[in-house]
């Protein structure tokens, strides 16, 4: 069975094609627009790994990750995101991300690190 991660990301490029490149690879990608819809999708699937963006409108991706941290300490996620500040990457660590991806994202990367967080 495939594995179902989420991509949550306010941007239509972006999750355009992180889910060609991942769909290629034969996971299942789920994907919302915003934080909120994420975390309602979040709450209705079985997610194995979430993407999230930092910057969205109306709810960040620190708000986003306190709130998927809240309904279930063990969930998995990975922060993609442009800013490139330390003081952001080790907010991203301390509310409970596994790792911080750079945009834009190398797709050999992006690979690795799924096999990572996907094998424990």
């Amino acid at each position: 069975m495939a594995h179902k991660i989420l991509l949550i990301d306010d941007s239509s490029i972006s999750r355009k094609m992180f889910k060609r490149e991942l769909a290629n690879e034969g996971y299942e990608i789920l994907e919302a627009s915003s934080g909120a819809s994420g975390i309602e999708i979040y709450k209705n699937e079985s997610i194995d790994l979430v993407f999230l963006d930092l910057t969205m409108p109306e709810m960040d991706g620190f708000q986003a990750l306190e709130i998927l941290k809240n309904i279930d300490p063990q969930v998995k996620v990975i922060i993609l995101s442009a800013d490139v500040q330390t003081t952001s990457r080790e907010k991203a660590f301390e509310l409970g991300a596994v790792d911080f991806v750079n945009k834009p994202i190398n797709n050999e990367n992006l690979k690795c690190v799924l096999e990572r967080e996907l094998s424990c």
